[in-house]
């Protein structure tokens, strides 16, 4: 639903790919004015030698890029794999750990000390981290916190490498980050973060890497993504790699530009998993937005722990051990040359909602990834950390970097730490961790940064809603009482012929004229049912997810939307379920009073639908049986009730039961509730 204020856990965030659950989720995207955008040009095969001296051990003054790794519709999975390895476990460059307060200074620091010289020819895809988050906030109603700073990469320390490269004479250098969702939402992205500005400022095109011809039409094409052979055996044997990409690992210099920060699955997010931003999957379409099958065993697992806690976490740890096997495999083929990860502050916490910064500005930098990501968790306290084994079978920091270690060779115990911060990792490092799975770590009693951390000058911020239209009266919806629970089959049966229909056409500003939806709500001992008659349903559903895990995300997609509050006197606190016509589902508490959802919430649903995709109607048909429900459901009983659905592509539409009547679409206003009343 549109304009969600409140965090929540999203597993698409784990991709680092944005998941709309926190904000306005309908946003028409922002003006951005994006810098020119070719990225296909090729540098020569073989380069000349550079006469400018070398600032990193392995960067050769003869540098020859080698035989070509790309045909024309695939990359060489063994031959990168071969040279990955080769490069990485020689690499005994020390880690450089640099201090300083003015960001593009650091970044110019850092690109000298660890960027390999090469020709000025060569091209340079610099990729931060913009899309590690969960999804925008309102300033104005969160402290001054976007939802987004904090989490990405610092667009000034982008900046200083990006003249330091300038400075070296390369001509074509880019900036490019993966993304999974609409264009609309990669321009507003750009535009908050100030990448978009940054960019044009400094005439550097920049680049949604994602693209598989989706976004063509919109001037950023990087090229459709390209096979990779020789995965067969491996994790990860549909990876795609994003033809840019590919055309820098072939010919160019890739530098990786991570947040520094904790990770509530993968532990700590740096170079290793800094690169599920570019990955894509070949097991359905779009490509770009499959990302969350590397780590596709999380869910169940999440599942799992909700009901058995012994084998949720016997789960869970099954789930990050094969993603960091999956994470690996990717590395293997898209190893950056070089990686800076911002520590600017670095965050520990969860990577999104809990955030705790560092006292210090610094970045950890250098050519070996592993090494890096190494130094990176010590810096966040979770290298060698006795409480993160007991709480993870045994990993003393994250299993990304173990799992990478081991496959390359690299002694994690031996990396050699360099630069005026080291000082900063010679006495025990504070640690504050949160876990997906329920457990956190914490060395003091510190509390999470305030959102004034995450202000920046010169950065555009959403501006804050206007106050909803005065109120055009309640909307009450009727629940008949079930004798005997009707069957859960998608079907409009006997059971359903005397519950009172309500029906809508109006969209959330209270506009009519969009398709027509029936609902049909009744309520017994056992749980609240509700039946859903959608005309003119266009079943914009990704049916390549699976129905049985909860789904991220829905909201992008065509369902229905139910909101019900256990409490009349408390219209701040309710319940949410989203159903999609092909039986997808994601659930979630809100307490708006305290800021705050929870994902891990279920309504323990039952669904099932139908779908006429030649008279484009479907029915939906789902029970809701959570205790925090059932508690609820008395006779007499006026609960705090809505309904929705969202429909289509373009024009997407958000149609409300009872419109909600913002500047914007935005469901989550309780005072626009109506009432359920159960008969």
């Amino acid at each position: 639903m549109p304009d969600r204020r409140v965090a929540f856990v999203a597993l698409a965030l784990l991709c680092g790919c944005a998941s709309e659950r926190c904000s306005r989720r309908a946003d028409g995207g922002g003006d951005a004015s994006l810098a020119p955008s070719s990225t296909s040009a090729a540098a020569p095969a073989t380069a000349s030698a550079s006469a400018e001296p070398e600032v990193v051990t392995q960067a050769s003054a003869a540098w020859d890029a080698g035989p070509s790794v790309l045909t024309k519709d695939a990359i060489d999975g063994v031959a990168l794999r071969r040279a990955s390895h080769a490069r990485i476990a020689g690499d005994k460059t020390a880690v450089s750990v640099l201090e300083g307060t003015d960001l593009v200074e650091l970044g110019k620091a850092a690109c000298e000390a660890v960027i390999p010289r090469r020709p000025a020819s060569t091209p340079v895809l610099v990729k931060p981290n913009i899309g590690g988050f969960e999804w925008f906030k309102d300033p104005a109603k969160s402290g001054g916190d976007d939802g987004v700073r904090g989490r990405t990469t610092d667009p000034e320390l982008v900046r200083g490498i990006v003249r330091c490269l300038k400075a070296r004479g390369h001509t074509r250098v880019t900036v490019a980050e993966g993304w999974g969702a609409t264009h609309a939402d990669w321009e507003r992205l750009v535009r908050v973060t100030g990448y978009a500005t940054m960019t044009r400022e400094e005439g550097v095109p920049l680049v949604a890497m994602d693209d598989d011809g989706v976004f063509d039409v919109e001037g950023d094409a990087p090229g459709r993504p390209l096979g990779v052979t020789g995965m067969e055996k491996t994790h990860a044997p549909t990876l795609l790699v994003p033809k840019i990409l590919a055309e820098h690992l072939d010919h160019g210099l890739f530098v990786s530009v991570p947040k520094l920060k904790a990770h509530r699955f993968g532990v700590v997010s740096v170079g290793v998993k800094g690169m599920q931003g570019t990955v894509m999957l070949s097991d359905a379409s779009p490509a770009f937005r499959q990302k969350w099958r590397m780590h596709k065993e999380l869910g169940p697992a999440l599942t799992l722990l909700k009901t058995d806690p012994v084998a949720g976490r016997a789960a869970y740890l099954s789930a990050l051990e094969v993603f960091a096997e999956r994470m690996t495999d990717v590395l293997e083929i898209s190893a950056p040359h070089a990686v800076i990860a911002d520590g600017a502050p670095a965050m520990g916490g969860d990577g999104f909602r809990k955030l705790w910064p560092s006292r210090e500005s610094f970045v950890v930098a250098g050519t070996n990834p592993i090494a890096v990501d190494r130094v990176a968790a010590q810096a966040l306290g979770l290298w060698d950390n006795a409480g993160l084994a007991a709480e993870l079978g045994g990993h003393r920091t994250s299993p990304l970097v173990e799992t990478a270690a081991k496959r390359f060779g690299v002694d994690l115990s031996s990396v050699e730490i360099s630069g005026n911060g080291a000082h900063l990792l010679a006495s025990p490092r504070p640690v504050h961790f949160v876990s997906m799975s329920g457990f956190e770590l914490h060395s003091d009693g510190a509390s999470p940064g305030s959102p004034d951390t995450f202000r920046r000058s010169g950065v555009a911020v959403e501006p804050s809603p206007a106050n909803p239209a005065p109120a055009d009266g309640e909307r009450v919806a009727h629940a008949l009482h079930f004798d005997v629970a009707p069957t859960i089959d998608g079907v409009r049966d006997a059971a359903w012929d005397q519950a009172r229909p309500v029906s809508w056409d109006t969209d959330w500003s209270g506009a009519p004229g969009g398709p027509r939806t029936t609902a049909r709500v009744g309520w017994s001992a056992t749980g609240l049912f509700a039946l859903f008659e959608l005309e003119g349903a266009e079943i914009n559903v990704d049916t390549s997810r699976p129905v049985e895990v909860e789904r991220e995300r829905l909201y992008q997609e065509d369902c229905v939307e139910i909101f019900v509050g256990a409490d009349a006197r408390d219209r701040q606190r309710y319940f949410e379920v989203e159903v999609g016509p092909r039986g997808h589902f994601f659930d979630l508490s809100v307490d708006r009073r305290a800021h705050k959802s929870d994902a891990a919430w279920s309504s323990v649903p039952t669904i099932a639908t139908k779908v006429d995709v030649a008279h484009k109607r479907a029915t939906i048909e789902v029970a809701l049986r959570s205790p925090d429900v059932l508690a609820a459901l008395k006779k007499g009983a006026r609960l705090p009730f809505a309904l929705y659905r969202m429909e289509g592509k373009a024009p997407r539409l958000y149609l409300a039961w009872s419109p909600t009547r913002t500047p914007k679409p935005n469901f989550h206003v309780p005072e626009r509730f109506g009432a359920l009343v159960l008969d």
